[in-house]
């Protein structure tokens, strides 16, 4: 007997001649390189005798599945008629988002959709879709950074120290606030989260433990900020009982990090393997959430969430600290993450691709540009929108055509005019890179209502 497991070996333990083979061999190899071939002869004989006893077990799951009922692969036509949808401020969308949307509509699995004033192209979905599915979730759909989040925390300070200690204000986010591929804290802080059982039970999120770890309390790259700004409380009957007026605000913007890209890139892959479809829409591959792996995304998904939370949660406490006060009122809110919703009275999965839940009463931040105004919502829970609102202003330009029309000097000047100080950023986050807020909220007043503003004034960015 060679060293190296074969499937003529599965067989010959009374494995049938079907996919049962390649997925137990893809596991094997995934997981249990370092095992000896006879271990992984024994334990695979252990799952083919008793199927039923593995489902849910992290590694043989798959391959129990595949020996009781295989998951099925064929490919997918489209139907002939869109899910019913509705798309609010048309007259804003770039052509090519909507034919990604009405390519989403016909997939088998769609039950209605939306799309939001500040949608653009995107993959998969466009940025700002809004999807409703039946029992069947996609990873593309969610987005590459899962749970990408805002977080806003309202403190006691008296607006003014924005420019009489503005120095004190920089030297903040520049030292203790870290961006990008490479930057982490010195001193590291745990973190409940790592005690969940998704990070011993499901093997690719074990493997990432210790990214997530090293990265807690960090910010992506591109759009994701930090940043200082006034806040305006305009509603007299707001919950945290705050007087209208001016506050000093903490506004973040990132998401679950390496942890969220690398359950992305895995379980997209996974599910074009096991969804085959037409071209145009193959980057809308799903997961049946009967499956194993339809199940095992879900729970990566929700931990990936609740890490990008844990990171804010990490940013703002570590500010706060320096700041020597506690925030008096917080507002945060997911975008990029699938949440089960009834639709017309049925459970469905609706994606919010780069778009904010706003059911009735819900409290949300839909942020402008560096010098536009971001707005503290509330939602009103309108069905035709599947309880959502957008999740900015939206790009106008790409990040390629932003470099080619605009320059490092008219960036400053528009900073100076709207009195922002930017540390960091590329010009592919322009403040003109993104549509007019005012007009993009104009085109939701039916989905929110405004309880707030916030205005940036110090803004941190990747470099």
């Amino acid at each position: 007997m060679g060293k190296k497991l074969k499937g003529k070996d599965l067989i010959k333990l009374g494995f049938p001649q079907n996919n049962s083979v390649n997925i137990a061999l893809g596991q094997i190899n995934r997981y249990r390189k370092k095992e000896t071939k006879q271990r992984n002869l024994d334990a695979a004989k252990l799952v083919l005798v008793n199927p039923e006893e593995y489902s849910g077990d992290p590694i043989w799951g798959k391959v129990a599945e595949a020996l009781i009922k295989p998951v099925e692969v064929k490919m997918h036509e489209l139907k002939s008629q869109r899910a019913p949808f509705t798309i609010f401020g048309e007259d804003e969308i770039d052509d090519e988002a909507k034919y990604q949307m009405y390519n989403a509509l016909k997939l088998p699995i769609s039950v209605s959709g939306a799309l939001m004033p500040d949608a653009h192209s995107g993959y998969g979905l466009p940025i700002g879709g809004v999807l409703a599915t039946e029992n069947a979730v996609i990873p593309y759909g969610v987005g590459v950074d899962i749970g990408c989040r805002m977080s806003l925390s309202i403190y006691p300070i008296k607006v003014s120290y924005l420019k009489g200690k503005k120095d004190q204000f920089k030297n903040i986010l520049a030292e203790h606030t870290k961006f990008g591929m490479v930057e982490t804290h010195k001193r590291k802080m745990d973190h409940e989260i790592f005690s969940r059982s998704e990070f011993s039970e499901i093997p690719l999120v074990k493997s990432l433990k210790t990214k997530a770890y090293n990265q807690l309390g960090t910010s992506g790259g591109g759009n994701h900020f930090v940043e200082f700004g006034t806040v305006r409380i305009t509603d007299r009957d707001n919950q945290w009982g705050l007087l209208m007026g001016d506050y000093i605000g903490l506004l973040s913007h990132s998401g679950s990090r390496g942890l969220g890209a690398n359950i992305a890139k895995h379980y997209t892959y996974l599910a074009t393997k096991q969804c085959p479809l037409p071209k145009p829409v193959q980057h809308l591959a799903w997961l049946d959430l009967n499956t194993h792996d339809g199940q095992e995304y879900w729970m990566a998904m929700s931990l990936a969430g609740d890490y990008a939370k844990a990171c804010h949660d990490n940013i703002h406490s570590r500010i706060s600290k320096l700041l020597g006060t506690k925030p008096v009122a917080t507002i945060e809110n997911h975008h990029n993450f699938a949440w089960k919703q009834k639709v017309n009275g049925k459970e469905c999965v609706v994606h919010r691709k780069g778009a904010t839940p706003a059911a009735k009463g819900e409290l949300g931040i839909i942020p402008g540009s560096m010098t536009a105004p971001g707005f503290i919502v509330r939602g009103l829970g309108n069905e035709n929108s599947l309880l959502s609102a957008s999740h900015g202003a939206g790009r106008k330009f790409s990040r390629r055509a932003c470099k080619q029309q605009f320059t490092q000097s008219a960036i400053k000047s528009e900073l100076k005019k709207a009195e922002v100080e930017l540390i960091g950023g590329g010009v592919d986050e322009a403040p003109m890179a993104y549509k007019d807020i005012e007009q993009v909220m104009d085109h939701q007043r039916e989905l929110v209502e405004v309880v707030g503003t916030f205005l940036p004034k110090i803004v941190r960015m990747d470099y």
